[in-house]
């Protein structure tokens, strides 16, 4: 037990250096950013946008705070708006596929999957579930109540402070994140040890099969449900050094859990906007499992064409 905790705090604490460098500067970045004219830019660029997807062009707010920062300040924009039903469940839909892209992104690519993959999986599934959520319901036209509006807190100005309340974020985020993956990966490298991961992943094999998966998939599969893509980066980590997942099954992995991560908090963070979040759960679920069907599917199929290719020419 000794060796299990002391290697697993090796391996939190390396992993939360890892992943510090990253989030550190991008969230300081952003924080500043707020405080300057490029967000505003942003905003006023996308608006016109927003009448195709059946928003108002003050949704491009949430929207783009959500995808530059994360689902607490898209949400602390969205309380401050007087929004439809449907708009507020159009931005949620939207953000639960697209948010915190800096850094999850960048987590991904840590990982060894293509940025431009994340990206176009990411924002394409926002789009197009926006689209057809804007044709295809009719209703939600009364103006949503929110539930439990946060206190908000007081703009700071001059860039000593905004600086100060930059860095003070950053520092938080590596705290929380350095909570998180230490016991984490202290409990996953116990549970390596006394084989209860092999045991799991056996009880995963024929989902990830049916996902076109290997069964060593199933440990970066559950870490990303449970824990989202920034807080299970450790695990995913670990696990595609050191269960010798494929470059093909950790794209897979990481198709599906763009789509749907962090099924408990990232549904139940938007209980007090007052919208109905069992379709949210179900949308984000089942546009996982198809999407990553059918990737692996087509995925599997060039690869066989392939190799027929390649007995053919010998």
């Amino acid at each position: 037990m000794g060796s299990s905790l002391k290697r697993g705090l090796m391996v939190g604490l390396n992993t939360t250096w890892a992943l510090g460098k990253v989030i550190f500067p991008v969230t300081l970045i952003v924080s500043i950013l707020k405080y300057t004219p490029v967000l505003p830019w942003i905003i006023d660029v996308i608006t016109p946008l927003m009448s195709l997807l059946g928003l108002s062009g003050d949704a491009a707010i949430p929207l783009v705070i959500g995808n530059f920062l994360n689902l607490y300040a898209a949400i602390g924009a969205i309380l401050t708006l007087d929004l439809t039903v449907k708009e507020v469940f159009i931005i949620a839909v939207m953000l639960s596929f697209s948010h915190n892209m800096l850094v999850e992104s960048s987590v991904a690519v840590k990982v060894g999957v293509k940025l431009w993959i994340i990206v176009f999986v990411r924002l394409g599934l926002a789009f197009l579930s926006a689209i057809i959520i804007n044709l295809v319901w009719n209703g939600g036209t009364e103006i949503a109540k929110y539930g439990m509006i946060p206190a908000k807190g007081e703009e700071v100005s001059g860039w000593g402070p905004i600086l100060l309340e930059s860095i003070t974020k950053a520092g938080i985020g590596i705290f929380q994140l350095a909570i998180i993956v230490i016991p984490l990966m202290v409990i996953v490298q116990i549970m390596k040890d006394r084989q209860w991961l092999a045991v799991f992943s056996r009880w995963m094999a024929p989902a990830t099969r049916a996902l076109g998966m290997k069964e060593n998939t199933s440990t970066t599969m559950a870490a990303g449900l449970l824990f989202g893509l920034a807080y299970g980066a450790g695990v995913m980590i670990q696990a595609v050094q050191e269960d010798g997942v494929s470059k093909k099954d950790v794209t897979l992995a990481f198709i599906f859990l763009v789509s749907c991560h962090a099924v408990v908090e990232d549904t139940l963070i938007f209980v007090p906007l007052g919208i109905p979040v069992l379709p949210l759960l179900l949308i984000r679920l089942g546009v996982a499992i198809l999407l990553t069907t059918v990737v692996a599917f087509v995925w599997n199929r060039a690869d066989l064409a392939k190799r027929k290719e390649a007995v053919y020419e010998q």
